[in-house]
């Protein structure tokens, strides 16, 4: 595996000095079928996202400063896609570059020791040391989670308005969460066969939807500000990327839970639920909304698309959903996906960092809408649907 990595990391190094040709062109041949067609645009979005790895993110119009860490959600939220992708493709350079990315970090985590944004990175670690076996890529993910196993935070789940820094987040309290943190401890169990991780991410991750999971609409409140909130219609506000994020989050779990966990089927039951309402409420574009009960008047927005059908595809594929209008949803938004994919590779109409539905312009791009589409890229290109 090092010597494979190293000769991904040479072309890494061939294409950065400007030897190389720039990514190709996103816009897949006249007569590709759909698997082709979502290797060759997640070939372009991966590529022009590692081209703009240069830290400054001019390109961002908001949050520069959280972009630009390297253990930070925004970046994490890209490698996890990348590394769904590097798995489907085989492809050495996506591996490099991952593990390039993790040498340089030290495979270390965010500042933060408890807050779920800072441990989404370690996915990519633990994904990588599934394949090298090297203990030092997971040391720092497995101390971190040894310190919270020996002494677990007890908050309450409640968001106080107006407060920056949210006491509650040293658990998880709102629904991005479910996302960055669940996964990584039952990836850790799956490294180290260690059964102690998933049971600790399965006991706060039910924790959190028992609070935040709206039981009439299998949607989750973003966090508990939303509770009460409604919009000029008197509709409740559920944000299509948080629910993005826990959508694909349980995917994420899934992949890596111990297949006789007890909470397995609990699982699978709330991917189902969920799954059906979300293919309910797609637009007939192919997009879903970023407000998912207030379809009219709303812009594309591909973070959230991709999440879902990234959902979709693999539920697909696994036999989980087997009612043909899953498949059909998958499809639909995967064309909705690759409308948003300029020539060049960029991923347009993501939605900026926030926690409620905003404004989203065609140009708008993120890592971690690259991320979502790496991840609906790496499921559709199977073609079980």
């Amino acid at each position: 595996m090092r010597a494979l990595v190293a000769a991904a990391l040479a072309c890494l190094a061939f294409a950065a000095s400007g030897a190389s040709a720039q990514p190709a062109p996103a816009t897949p041949p006249q007569g590709v079928d759909l698997p082709s067609s979502a290797l060759t645009l997640g070939r372009a979005v991966a590529d022009w996202q590692l081209w703009h790895m240069d830290g400054q993110f001019d390109y961002v119009k908001t949050h520069r400063e959280n972009t630009q860490k390297p253990r930070g959600w925004i970046q994490g939220a890209f490698y996890v896609g990348l590394s769904a992708f590097a798995e489907r493709t085989g492809d050495l350079t996506y591996a490099g570059a991952i593990w390039n990315h993790g040498d340089e970090e030290g495979w270390g985590l965010g500042k933060r020791p408890l807050h779920a944004d800072d441990h989404v990175i370690a996915q990519a670690w633990l994904w990588f040391y599934a394949r090298d076996h090297n203990p030092a890529q997971i040391a720092p993910v497995k101390a971190r989670f040894d310190a919270i196993l020996a002494d677990p935070p007890t908050a309450d789940l409640k968001f106080i308005d107006g407060t920056e820094q949210q006491p509650c987040q040293v658990r998880w309290c709102w629904s991005d969460a479910l996302f960055m943190a669940p996964p990584t401890w039952t990836a850790l169990s799956a490294a180290t066969k260690d059964p102690r991780y998933a049971a600790y991410g399965a006991k706060e991750f039910w924790a959190a939807t028992d609070y935040l999971l709206d039981k009439d609409q299998s949607l989750y409140f973003r966090d508990s500000r939303f509770f009460e909130r409604r919009d000029a219609q008197g509709r409740k506000i559920f944000w299509s990327r948080g629910n993005g994020w826990v959508y694909a989050g349980i995917v994420n779990i899934l992949k890596t839970l111990p297949a006789n966990h007890p909470d397995r089927p609990r699982y699978v039951a709330l991917f189902r639920k969920m799954s059906a309402r979300i293919a309910a409420l797609q637009k007939p574009d192919g997009y879903w909304s970023v407000s998912l009960l207030a379809p009219e008047h709303s812009p594309p927005e591909s973070s959230g698309t991709a999440f879902f059908v990234y959902g979709l595809a693999w539920g697909v594929n696994q036999g989980l959903l087997k009612d043909p209008k899953y498949a059909r949803s998958a499809r639909l938004g995967w064309s909705a996906l690759a409308r948003a994919v300029q020539p060049d590779g960029r991923l347009g109409w993501v939605q900026q960092v926030g926690y409620a539905p905003d404004h989203v312009e065609a140009g708008d791009t993120q890592l971690y809408g690259a991320g979502a589409f790496l991840l609906a890229a790496s499921e559709v290109s199977r073609g079980r649907f």
